[in-house]
């Protein structure tokens, strides 16, 4: 059953009421929240002139796109000069990639359970500065999740950096990252810690200071905002990064470093409506949905031998979120999907790699090429439709 509160917050997203598509690719991007639609309406008509300036309406255009920062800022518990606004979370890895230098003979250590946002930036900055690269690979005996005990043997006081995902979009399993970012730094404190949040922000609250991470990246527009990202770096970060902006400009803080006019102005003023949407009590009840939610596929795919779900089995709001992959015997990830849109257009699911192409790899599909299945949900999301999916699935491959 879908609880009060679940209902009500889902009348709060437009796109959302009134049509009968189910949208169950979230992890490509969310829907968005009403009062961040209409923020971004009244800037454009209100407020829509060049930052910088001193006139009455320049001054207030001024304060709202100052208040997206600060909003920004503090929806992961940062100081406002610890961040730096842009228009993807790829866009943003590569300019801080871009910007940092480490000592001759540095090592970077990356996952391959990671989209690619958090692998080719770390790849393309070691080529260019001659660094080494190892890679941490998922564990298949763990669900294809990372464990320390894999990471240990790549670590050593040559290794500058290891960047590797809160959660993967494919598998949906949460890691530990204030348990691996404390492993890393009890081994070697000096090194840093890259995390790609964006499959798990849309999901849980964010405290970098107490997971202790060095560089937190994650989308706004996963996030039932606006269309352009996040990226957090910690004070001890900043003498390894070198200005990417205008030589008059400062270079205190990393906006005033990293900040290529990539943070949209009406956007990053809607960026506080967001926030104060998103309470602590709306991320508990967040959590119970999503529980429900994971809890009523997950229930079905157990019951059946022919389907291989990727991630953990388990439920719980600590474990794992609504994002859920699997293959079926005997059929390609392709032909499932449009099989289904055959039958139904309602349910709005995809199948690919979704740029996590070396965890794919590692899968051992019958069809590598083909990807896995993803039913990707939010809160907005009900139990009926979940229910209706799996009724569309089991007409195709048989109850």
């Amino acid at each position: 059953m879908q609880s009060e509160w679940a209902t009500e917050a889902r009348k709060r997203f437009p796109a959302v009421v009134g049509t009968e598509q189910s949208y169950m690719d979230n992890a490509g991007g969310s829907q968005t929240l009403d009062v961040v639609i209409d923020s971004i309406k009244n800037y454009l008509s209100c407020t829509n002139v060049q930052l910088g300036t001193s006139y009455a309406i320049g001054v207030k255009s001024n304060s709202l796109v100052a208040d997206g920062l600060l909003a920004s800022a503090k929806f992961i518990n940062a100081d406002p000069g610890e961040v730096v606004l842009g228009s993807s979370a790829t866009q943003l890895l590569q300019n801080l990639s871009a910007a940092l230098k480490f000592g001759q003979d540095s090592e970077i250590i990356v996952s391959a359970c990671d989209h690619e946002t958090n692998v080719a930036p770390w790849l393309r900055l070691a080529e260019n500065r001659g660094y080494k690269v190892k890679f941490w690979n998922p564990s298949p005996a763990h669900n294809w999740t990372l464990q320390t005990s894999d990471l240990e043997p790549l670590l050593s006081s040559k290794t500058a950096l290891v960047a590797f995902t809160a959660c993967s979009n494919i598998t949906g399993t949460i890691h530990d990252v204030k348990a691996i970012s404390k492993f890393i730094r009890e081994r070697y404190p000096d090194i840093l810690v890259s995390v790609d949040g964006v499959a798990f922000t849309p999901h849980r609250p964010i405290d970098v200071k107490d997971l202790n991470v060095d560089f937190w990246v994650f989308s706004w527009y996963k996030v039932y905002g606006p269309h352009m990202s996040l990226l957090y770096a910690a004070p001890r970060t900043q003498k390894y990064i070198q200005p990417l902006t205008h030589f008059f400009n400062p270079t205190d803080t990393l906006y005033d470093k990293l900040n290529l006019a990539g943070g949209n102005y009406e956007l990053t003023a809607s960026l506080p409506h967001l926030v104060e949407y998103l309470t602590p009590e709306t991320w508990a009840e967040i959590a119970k949905q999503e529980e429900a939610l994971s809890k009523t596929f997950i229930d079905w795919v157990v019951k059946r031998k022919d389907i291989t779900l990727y991630g953990t089995k388990e439920t719980t709001s600590d474990k794992r979120v609504p994002v859920l992959s699997f293959t079926v015997k005997g059929w390609g990830s392709k032909d499932l999907v449009e099989a289904v849109e055959k039958m139904s257009q309602r349910y709005g699911i995809r199948w690919g790699h979704v740029y996590a192409k070396r965890l794919v790899d590692c899968l051992g599909l019958e069809k590598p090429d083909e990807g896995i299945v993803r039913v990707s949900l939010l809160f907005y999301n009900t139990v009926e439709e979940v229910e209706g999916l799996i009724k569309v699935f089991e007409e195709i491959l048989g109850a």
